[in-house]
């Protein structure tokens, strides 16, 4: 995945200046790549945790590269790292100048690291990401004020999609489940003479939500967006919570709330220009992008380093292929998009955890669609107005 080395390596390498002589922390190393970069950088030390047995590579990655007097890989949750004691002299570790609390949660400190990096992101942002444990490792060993985040700012986006090729798939593969049941049920009954038919309605739920409203991993090309993106969520990874963890469009402790809005205008083929699109609108996709800049929250900016080499990943069409790629969320049915007239998609975006995990996420669209003349500004102007639509999408 070069695209998500090349941003990586262009926030560390290009900004070598703001690593030199710091502490750096590099949460979830994995092979240990991105705590390398931050030793090549210049940082006087490096803590590269990994809860996974990973760590034991990423030993032998530092070891390779000659930086294990710089870099230390330990293995375990980060909620439950203490710092090496003897980092504090050797490393001259110390928190930032008016940080005066000595104990936290009756334990000393850890207060004294410079930067976070971390490549936490999953699937749609959040999709088994680890955002919380990034969280609660900023809380415990970032100095508030000076420190740097990296990514230091995150976006959800959302744009509706033509996709009928990959959206007919789902729908054929849906009604073939169901054909193969029918089979079933009527060998069973001349056969066998047991009626199944109490359990078809349950049967058809379950390969419903498996094939039709499960969302798909997909590369797609930028001419499949109907519509310029919308934003439906943001974090600032210096001041996010635990709880914006928890999903998007959510009311505070709750699985469910008002859900972040979109409005989109796609218009159809026009008759008298090359104007418009054919469509149709075959679902939504969803996707995420990270900045590495300067603090923009009120405790850290002018106050922390600023960042003289901003970089930036997009896990959009735009960019090709990404280990995320976008999640494609198909409509049961497609809208079609009629010549000369615009269809309008409004409503609200929920994303919530699943009961099952706390890594894993449901998404809910809550839209309605309706449709007026091309070239009309006012929204309400209508010629059509379908019934309001509610759909919830596992994302596997």
């Amino acid at each position: 995945d070069h695209n998500r080395m090349a941003a990586y390596h262009a926030a560390i390498m290009g900004n070598a200046d703001i690593f030199k002589d710091k502490v750096v922390m590099d949460v979830g190393t994995g092979s240990g790549i991105l705590a390398v970069w931050a030793a090549q950088a210049g940082a006087k030390r490096v803590y590269a945790i990994e809860y996974t047995d990973m760590a034991k590579h990423a030993r032998r990655v530092v070891k390779s590269n000659g930086l294990e007097d710089v870099v230390t890989v330990i293995q375990g949750a980060v909620e439950e790292v203490i710092l090496p004691e003897e980092d504090w002299e050797q490393f001259s570790l110390s928190r930032e100048e008016g940080d005066d609390e000595e104990i936290v949660d009756g334990k000393k400190s850890q207060r004294v690291v410079d930067i976070i990096l971390s490549e936490w992101m999953g699937y749609f942002l959040l999709r088994e990401s680890m955002l919380d444990s990034l969280v609660r490792a900023r809380d415990t060993f970032l100095k508030p004020k000076t420190g740097l985040m990296m990514p230091s700012h995150a976006a959800m986006l959302v744009a509706p999609i033509t996709d009928e090729e990959e959206r007919r798939v789902q729908s054929s593969e849906f009604a073939n489940a169901m054909e193969d049941w029918k089979e079933f049920a009527e060998t069973t009954q001349t056969m066998y003479g047991v009626n199944m038919n109490v359990l078809e309605e349950d049967f058809c739920r379950e390969q419903r939500e498996y094939y039709v409203l499960s969302s798909r991993w997909a590369e797609l090309q930028t001419q499949c967006l109907l519509a310029d993106p919308c934003v439906v969520k943001e974090y600032d990874m210096h001041t996010c919570t635990v709880e914006d963890a928890r999903g998007v469009g959510l009311a505070a402790g709750e699985d469910e709330g008002a859900g972040a809005p979109f409005d989109f205008d796609v218009a159809g083929r026009s008759t008298t220009s090359e104007a418009g699109l054919a469509g149709p609108v075959s679902g939504f996709a969803g996707w995420f992008t990270v900045d590495f800049k300067s603090r923009t929250d009120e405790r850290g900016r002018g106050v922390a380093p600023e960042v003289p080499n901003p970089a930036y990943l997009s896990t959009g069409p735009e960019m090709g292929y990404t280990h995320w790629g976008q999640q494609v969320f198909h409509l049961p049915s497609a809208i079609p998009l009629l010549a000369d007239q615009t269809t309008r998609l409004n409503g609200t975006l929920e994303m919530m955890r699943t009961k099952e995990s706390a890594r894993l996420y449901n998404v809910r669209f809550r839209y309605e669609a309706s449709r007026r003349k091309s070239g009309e500004d006012d929204k309400d102007s209508v010629l059509m107005k379908g019934k309001p639509e509610e759909l919830v999408y596992q994302i596997p």
